[in-house]
């Protein structure tokens, strides 16, 4: 029989995770839709344990930024919601699982954090492919340029000879 975690692929959890002020998080009721509780339930079980989530694995949204990401993606299933929505980093997300502390809970959590290994090893692949990219771009720029030079002895090499002027004189 399959797992719970086996149930939620990765491309459900990858669609879920989105980069705020320059990090991979997670919007509290995606969590809480995976876990299957209700949002007010998972930030009840965040406020309760505040000290377990400091600033670098959790924040409250600004309502400007919540306000750039509705109007980005235009989810209608994000309208009507009172307060910004948290923001967990994957080690906030790892966090609540020792919080919610359901057996569903740390089934997903073991999906998600292995989601985010996932992406990090995808992102860290695209900087070593734009690293041997720019290096062949560099190389082919330097071929370029000694081409050209090539081309141009050729040039000079194909241009008949100037015949001397002749002495205005004697």
């Amino acid at each position: 029989m399959e797992s719970k975690s086996e149930i939620i692929s990765h491309d459900l959890i990858e669609n879920r995770i989105f980069v705020i002020r320059g990090r991979k998080m997670m919007l509290d009721f995606h969590p809480a839709e995976l876990y299957g509780i209700e949002v007010k339930f998972l930030k009840r079980a965040v406020r309760r344990n505040v000290d377990r989530f400091p600033h670098d694995f959790m924040f409250e949204l600004t309502n400007e930024e919540y306000d750039v990401l509705r109007s980005q993606f235009g989810t209608s299933s994000w309208v009507g919601r009172r307060y910004p929505p948290y923001a967990f980093t994957e080690q906030g997300v790892a966090m609540l699982s020792s919080v919610l502390r359901s057996q569903r809970a740390v089934q997903v959590n073991i999906q998600i954090i292995r989601t985010f290994v996932k992406l990090r090893e995808i992102i860290s692949t695209h900087k070593e492919l734009a690293f041997k990219l720019k290096q062949l771009e560099t190389k082919v720029e330097r071929h370029d340029e000694e081409i050209q030079a090539i081309f141009e002895a050729i040039h000079q090499l194909m241009a008949p000879p100037e015949k001397p002027k002749r002495p205005i004189g004697f």
